[in-house]
């Protein structure tokens, strides 16, 4: 059985022109096979704020989008510009009840030309995104800006989105009263 021996003082390590002499005191035995620790990088506390805007066509939804695009440069959020439609009636079991991929390419499209138009205004590129939403899911959005909880599930668990509670108000009283 042959014995490992660990490199001592009494064996020192003739340095080479291209790699220096190792430092530190001379009873340090070296780590072998130790590699350090890679962290995995630290979000920031606070992720970047999306703005949510329906466009509808109408000038007043345009002008919500332009707003949002300009605040998205001066916030670094993301604009998520969303076509809602409606559901044509019925139960949703039928089958007729369902928006047909065509139509729902063609909301996409007056989406996207809207969202291009308001870039050609405000000058703002790469702040924006896109979606064709159901009627169900943009009111769902809705009602947690106006207090309900919305709960997101997903493959890795759920979350629970509900408005932050609000400051009570502060009244300030002038000096000396």
């Amino acid at each position: 059985m042959s014995e490992i021996r660990s490199p001592r003082e009494s064996d020192p390590v003739p340095a080479t022109p291209e790699e220096p002499a190792p430092q530190g005191r001379a009873d340090e035995e070296p780590a072998a096979g130790v590699e350090p620790l890679r962290l995995p990088p630290l979000l920031p506390r606070r992720q970047n704020p999306w703005l949510i805007v329906e466009v509808d066509g109408s000038p007043t939804g345009h002008g919500a989008l332009v707003w949002a695009l300009r605040e998205a440069a001066r916030r670094e959020a993301t604009v998520v510009a969303v076509h809602v439609l409606d559901d044509p009636g019925g139960s949703p079991l039928d089958g007729t009840g369902r928006v047909h991929l065509r139509t729902r390419a063609a909301a996409h499209d007056r989406l996207e030309a809207h969202v291009l138009r308001a870039i050609a205004e405000t000058g703002v590129h790469g702040r924006s995104r896109t979606a064709v939403l159901d009627r169900p899911v943009f009111e769902a959005l809705t009602a947690a800006t106006h207090g309900a909880d919305l709960v997101v599930v997903g493959a890795h668990g759920k979350t629970l989105l509900r408005q932050a509670v609000p400051r009570p108000q502060t009244h300030r009283l002038a000096r000396g009263a």
